[in-house]
């Protein structure tokens, strides 16, 4: 399990530097031939976004 979907079972939000943008669910590196579709998600605006798909959790980190 990635710490993408781990977030979603009430762990802490997955930290995202701004290096990292644009940010996708699932991130870049990881095979999605098992998981949902990519999705890329805005963070910049309010510092947090959740993945519609499994719900995993992001937050940016300055």
């Amino acid at each position: 399990m990635n710490q993408a979907t781990a977030s979603q079972r009430g762990r802490q939000p997955t930290p995202v530097s701004r290096e990292q943008l644009p940010l996708s669910c699932p991130p870049r590196g990881v095979e999605v031939y098992a998981l949902h579709p990519r999705v890329y998600l805005p963070i910049t605006a309010t510092g947090r976004a959740v993945c519609p798909y499994c719900g995993a959790e992001y937050v940016l980190q300055d």
